[in-house]
This record gives structure tokens, sequence and C-alpha cells, in this order.
């Protein structure tokens, strides 16, 4: 892949897009992605021969069946016309996080069409990191929505690469577990998936733990990390570094794809973590060290100028312009309350208290040990710091 400042980025992007909406007492809020392209535009980061928009475009039926069900199809598109039938509701629909609407089928097809636009960019090598924002809905399942989710364009894109003759790596930072994305590749090993989210001891869906390591084929390639309540940046970063990178380059895919769903932030209205989106940069940093193609995709943030500002600074880090002066962009860092920011696309730093710390940190360590422990017979993994480091894994 290109060197960092020369690497070629792609943001898809429709106006039919704009045009595409959930119901308007539905805390998702599609609208995100528009005005993420819209401050792009305004900070002039979107636009030139290395920062270009793609266009997108609906998936057609026959790409969904790579890994949805036929009826369940059916379904959805029945919904979306005013139809919801017995065998809907048994697929998820109709739930206070599943509404039916009017969109409800075509966002989703267009969501996951833009993700595999993406994914031919970057297999075609018109692109080194593709944006699809639109997407990101890893609670779809191949037969049943949940959480506001009811095409998985992660899966499809994964998928889709996989099916090319990838090796792909899908990590999922959303708050919410990818409980979608895993259960489609849990018999795979063909995506490596791993998931770091707030435990399923305190939010929806509820699962997601250590123990989950896929199974048959895919056994030892699905990871996920439980974060506590609170969890804040000191803590998710070196997570990171102890738990996802050595599976990462044990894996050595040859692409990955990052669900950036920004419900990690603090002041989320259906999370309970405390980062700031320092942490995006953070991460990114740490991907693009290891030089392969990147897939970026949204996902939960529902705090819309929290996501907004936390993508764009995603996008930025990516274009390699993260030593431009931050406040330039606004009202020279004016705080505008216990999380909002105003002056700059990064967030300034939280304060974290003793009790704090005791609270997220032995459980947190505890999770990566579970992780690495469970993980550790398929694949080299090193631990730096004997203390995380279970039995039988060595540096």
């Amino acid at each position: 892949m290109n060197q960092l400042g020369t690497r070629r980025l792609a943001f898809l992007y429709a106006p039919e897009l704009e045009g595409l909406s959930y119901p308007p007492d539905c805390p998702f809020k599609t609208q995100r992605a528009g005005l993420t392209r819209a401050r792009l535009i305004s900070f002039g980061l979107l636009g030139d021969v290395l920062h270009a928009e793609a266009a997108a475009r609906p998936a057609t039926r026959e790409e969904l069946l790579e890994i949805h069900e036929a009826d369940y199809l059916d379904q959805l598109q029945r919904a979306a016309g005013g139809d919801l039938t017995v065998d809907g509701l048994h697929m998820g629909l109709g739930q206070a996080d599943t509404p039916v609407f009017r969109d409800l089928f075509e966002y989703g097809a267009w969501a996951c069409g833009a993700g595999w636009v993406a994914a031919d960019l970057l297999l075609s090598g018109q692109a080194d990191i593709a944006f699809n924002l639109w997407g990101g809905f890893h609670h779809a399942h191949a037969a049943k929505a949940g959480g506001f989710c009811y095409l998985n364009d992660v899966a499809l894109a994964c998928h889709h690469l996989a099916r090319c003759g990838k090796r792909v790596a899908c990590l999922d930072i959303d708050a919410h577990h990818g409980d979608g994305t895993q259960a489609i590749f849990y018999r795979r090993r063909d995506v490596l998936t791993i998931s770091l989210h707030e435990s399923g001891r305190t939010l929806f869906p509820w699962g997601g733990f250590e123990e989950e390591i896929g199974e048959d084929e895919g056994l030892g390639y699905n990871a996920n990390l439980s974060l506590p309540a609170d969890t804040y940046d000191e803590a998710f970063v070196p997570a990171i570094d102890r738990a996802v990178l050595p599976l990462l380059k044990s894996y050595d895919p040859d692409v990955i794809v990052l669900e950036l769903g920004l419900d990690i932030l603090a002041g989320d209205p259906l999370t309970h973590l405390h980062m700031t989106n320092n942490v995006v940069a953070d991460v990114l940093y740490r991907l693009l060290a290891l030089d392969k193609p990147l897939l970026v995709l949204g996902g939960g943030g529902y705090h819309v100028e929290h996501t907004v500002r936390g993508w764009a600074l995603a996008w930025r880090t990516c274009s390699g312009d993260e030593a431009a002066d931050d406040f330039s962009f606004g009202l020279g860092g004016v705080m505008l309350g216990s999380s909002e920011w105003a002056g700059g696309l990064r967030d300034r730093v939280l304060p974290v208290m003793a009790e704090q710390r005791r609270a997220v940190e032995p459980p947190l360590a505890q999770s990566i040990q579970r992780l690495l422990a469970n993980l550790s017979p398929y694949h080299a993994l090193g631990c730096r710091d004997p203390r995380e480091c279970p039995a039988g894994v060595k540096d």
C-alpha cells in the first residue's frame, strides 16, 4: 500500500442516500454520513485525486443472497411495503429496535452495495482505503433483523473479499457486540472476526463473551473482548495492543475491515463507555502501520455531532493530514460542556477518577487474559506483560 500521505482514499456516496432515513423518532440517524461528507468538503479534505468520492449503488438481490436467505429478503420487502406478516415478526421485524418503515429495505440495499463497491475498489487497487460510513449493520443475521440492522453490509463486504481469494480480518470496535457478523462467519476461517464491545452483561445484544471462539472450521477464528462500563482511552488502547494486534499479526490478513461505531464515545445516549475520539486516531495509526488495504464502515453512534466529528477525524488520520492545526478548523477550542468541544476534530482529554480505574482495569485485564488463553491454541500470540499472558503463551 502507498505510504502515509500518498494513500488513495475513497468516500462512497450517492445523492440518493440523502433521501433515505429511519423514522424521525428512531435514535439511528442515517444523516450522519452525509454530514461527515459535508464537513470533509468544508475542511478541504475531500475532492482531489487522493481524497475522492466513489459512486455507491444498491446491492442486487443476487448479491444479497450471498449471505441472506431468500425468504428473509422477501419479508423485508413486504414489510417495507406496509405488509408485516407473522413470518416477518418471527424474523425480528416490528420490534422497538427494528421498526417497520418505507426505506428499511432500500437503505439496507444501498449500504450493502456501497460496501461491495468499496471492496471492489480495494481489490482492483483503485483505492488503498475506502470509507462506507452508510454501513456498519452488524446485528443483521442471515434471516433475522436486530438492533436497527436489517441487511448486513459488514458481512457481505467481508464475504465478497474472501470469495475473491483474500484473507480478511474484520475488526469491530462498535460499543455493541457484532452478533450478526459473528454468526455468519462462526464456522469459517477465511474471515477472522474480532469484536471489542461493552460487556453483554450491561448492553444489547447481551453476548459476545471471550468463550465464543467459533465452531468447526471456524474454531479459533472468532474473538471477543468485553469492555466494562466506563472504559476510557487509557484502558482501551492498551487492550488493542495486547489483544487485537497480536491476533492481526498472527493471522496476517490481506485486507482489514473496520467497523468504526462511535457509540463508544462518552456522552452517547445508548451506551455506557467513556472514551474520546482520540482512540479513533490511536486505533487507525496501529492499523495503518500494518500496511494493508482498509475498508472503514460506519455503525453505531447516537450523538450525531460526536459521531460526525469522530468519522471526520478518522478520514483525516488516514489521509496523513493529522499534523494540520486542529484549531484552525473552528473556534479556538471552546469547551461547550462535559463532553462537547468545538474548534477541532479531536476531543478534549477527559479525566479518569481513581474509582473508575478500579472498576475498569481488573475486569478488563481478566477479559484480555481469557481471550488470549482461549485463542492461543490457534494463533501465535505473544504477551509483553507476563501478568496478561496465559499459561503456554510466550513472546
